[in-house]
């Protein structure tokens, strides 16, 4: 673990490991973390760029990005912001101005927001081994899954939100439910972790994984989307041969060659976020030359200044849209370069080296 240190006091991030050829050297490393830090409050919220918007997913992805470079600290302060302003039922709001959490945007409860939580926790304790720091954010985890799994659904996929009048939707998205398949299977390993198992969850997850892997009629079809492509692979609920056949199957609709990948078909707009979310799938089932081929395809998004990544290129136009530098775009980058680095928390939290697995029983309908 690093030593505790006030927040804002500068030092050069640990970033040895996020060197990779063609995409980042130690020294830009270093400037994408420092260009997350500073956006990040001293209160520990990381929103999109200040002045927008704060939403419990991508303010733990960045979070998680902090844990790859040793900012250890700056880490812990975005999940202890989580632990303060975590509702009674055990969801977080959508979006929080600046990451205010007096300031509420957006009422609606996600369910795939408040599952990565756990995601974020389990990182952060393989990066740091603080038992503490776990025992700490345990009755968080627990509460927020409890609350997503109060929107599971008979045939096992995960209700996508819940309304700011308290009204419940059923509808599912296969995006959300990939993510919150990834998200409990951390929580299981923090729960075996802790000697506390939680046989309700392992039911759940399986369940859980049978729909998204059998069922693709009980999601809305939202298959436009290049994140519903792949997300059932980034989430672990697509494995092995399974998980490479339907990345090949779609590559030519959403990858863009030396641009990045499509966010939805057919506009022609590459993302960031979408393309390094891609390249962890892809480094996850073991096609580490195509991940580093996608990452080095979006340098143009980066912004030299900043050590950020715009969120957009409407290659079309050839025009950056929109015009923001958003953390969960670095964020998603690092994570990425991470992995194919060989950062021991990340390969294992995305790899699925330490979660459960045999959550999908065959006989679910």
């Amino acid at each position: 673990m690093t030593s505790p240190r006030t927040p804002g006091t500068p030092r050069t991030p640990r970033t040895e490991h996020l060197v990779l050829p063609g995409v980042l050297t130690a020294d830009e490393a270093a400037a994408t973390v420092r260009g997350i830090l500073a956006v990040q409050r001293e209160d520990g919220a990381i929103p999109w760029f200040r002045g927008h918007h704060l939403d419990p997913w991508d303010h733990v992805e960045a979070a998680m990005a902090l844990d790859t470079a040793d900012e250890h600290e700056a880490a812990e302060r975005a999940y202890a912001w989580l632990a303060r302003h975590q509702n009674p039922d055990g969801s977080w709001y959508a979006a929080y101005a600046d990451g205010d959490f007096a300031d509420v945007t957006d009422r609606g409860r996600e369910t795939n927001f408040v599952a990565y939580v756990a995601v974020g926790v389990w990182h952060h304790y393989l990066a740091t081994g603080d038992d503490t720091f776990l025992d700490r954010m345990w009755p968080v985890v627990h509460a927020a899954v409890e609350f997503v799994l109060r929107l599971q659904q008979p045939g096992g996929q995960i209700g996508w939100r819940r309304g700011d009048d308290g009204t419940d939707t059923k509808d599912a998205l296969l995006t959300g439910s990939s993510s919150v398949h990834h998200a409990l299977r951390c929580a299981l390993a923090i729960a075996e972790q802790r000697e506390e198992p939680q046989p309700d969850w392992e039911l759940a997850a399986g369940a859980l994984r049978h729909a998204i892997r059998r069922h693709p009629e009980r999601f809305l079809d939202k298959g436009r989307y290049s994140m519903d492509w792949y997300y059932p692979v980034l989430g672990g609920a697509l494995t092995g041969t399974e998980a490479r056949s339907r990345l090949k199957e779609s590559w030519d609709r959403f990858v863009v060659p030396e641009l990045g990948v499509r966010c939805v078909v057919p506009n022609p707009w590459v993302t960031g976020g979408e393309s390094a979310e891609l390249a962890l799938a892809l480094w996850a089932v073991g096609e580490s030359d195509h991940a580093l081929e996608i990452l080095q395809s979006i340098q143009h998004l980066r912004d030299a200044d900043s050590g950020l990544y715009w969120t957009g290129y409407v290659f079309e136009d050839d025009a950056i849209w929109p015009r923001e530098l958003t953390t969960w775009t670095a964020g998603s980058l690092l994570l990425a370069v991470a992995a194919l680095g060989g950062h021991e928390a990340t390969c294992q939290v995305f790899a699925g080296d330490r979660l459960p697995r045999g959550l999908d029983p065959d006989c679910c309908v």
